[in-house]
């Protein structure tokens, strides 16, 4: 069976007076393209699924979860199943407009980009509870990763599909897609994208979610400047705060030999703390480090991405390679 040109995956949740104009609008979109769709469906408890199989076509694939897992995990499960050229991503509250994906997937395909991302130039939510939280967090997110996009919200985005396929999306990082393509040496652009205010069904999201977004940021940062060598963050604050704490007890040991009573001063305390916190912080960057090694070496993972290797005047892609020695 060949591969379709493009998969486009959908996440839905309690969104069944949506699915109907969704599909008539993503079918009628990609008329001119040789494309799936996977529709996720993330525990709803309406009539969501009745409504999809009623209005679905050949082309499209229903994937059912037996709860509500979150749309991290809906996108990677979708992003598994799919087998196209290209993966789109797409929300199911038709508030993104499937006209815009053949214009990113060109995109895609004449510039060579690796991910196109969707830009809501005219975004029809909410200015206190919606778009002033999301300009904050943009401007957050931007600003720390060092992954210079505008709009981290908008789930309409086009992938290459090894990239997508290669991004690991766990919890609910699906808000920082873009990064965990970018440490996969993605090329990236934006685009300016339709978005339509939201007619049915009820938003997902409320300002609890920035208190997540900041948690998960952490985990970015982290991920992004440590994964492979934790002991350079834990070992570095552990020897500082170690040193610290040594430099305290050692003046406080002058003190005493001089025949000053040190007992009780707040000093010490700090002083014992310090020395006990940096053992336990570098005792745990070694821990990390004992870890990581094991993820890559039980999974025979490599810490490096080969994009295409020459030989001789030939250029082959990792993918070819990878397909010949196996």
């Amino acid at each position: 069976m060949n591969k379709p040109l493009l998969s486009v995956v959908i996440t839905v949740y309690n969104e069944e007076e949506n699915i109907k104009p969704l599909l008539e609008a993503t079918y009628g979109a990609l008329a001119a393209i040789d494309y799936e769709v996977i529709l996720v469906e993330d525990g709803a408890t309406d009539g969501t699924v009745s409504e999809v199989k009623k209005y679905a076509n050949s082309r499209t694939k229903l994937v059912i979860f037996n709860r509500n897992y979150g749309q991290t995990t809906a996108l990677a499960a979708g992003i598994d199943m799919a087998t196209g050229e290209y993966i789109a991503t797409m929300d199911g509250d038709l508030q993104n407009d499937p006209t815009d994906l053949p214009i990113m997937l060109q995109k895609a395909i004449d510039e060579e980009w690796d991910v196109v991302a969707g830009r809501r130039a005219n975004r029809k939510d909410g200015f206190v509870l919606r778009k002033i939280p999301s300009k904050i967090a943009n401007w957050i997110i931007r600003n720390t990763t060092k992954v210079y996009l505008n709009d981290y919200g908008c789930t309409l985005r086009v992938y290459k599909a090894e990239i997508a396929q290669g991004m690991g999306l766990y919890g609910e990082l699906h808000r920082f897609i873009p990064v965990l393509a970018k440490q996969q040496g993605a090329k990236m652009t934006e685009v300016d994208v339709k978005h339509h205010p939201r007619i049915h069904g009820e938003s997902k999201y409320g300002l609890s979610r920035t208190f997540k977004v900041m948690a998960d940021l952490i985990l970015m940062l982290f991920f992004q400047k440590y994964f492979q060598r934790p002991i350079h963050l834990f070992g570095g604050i552990g020897l500082v705060a170690f040193l610290i704490g040594m430099l305290i007890n050692v003046y406080l040991l002058v003190l005493k030999i001089f025949g000053e009573d040190i007992w009780g001063r707040p000093i010490m305390i700090l002083g014992f703390i310090l020395v006990l916190g940096g053992i336990q912080f570098i005792t745990t960057g070694i821990i990390a480090e004992i870890i990581v090694r094991t993820y890559f070496e039980s999974q025979d993972k490599k810490t490096y991405t080969v994009k295409s290797i020459f030989l001789g005047n030939s250029e082959i892609l990792a993918e070819e390679v990878k397909n010949e020695t196996n």
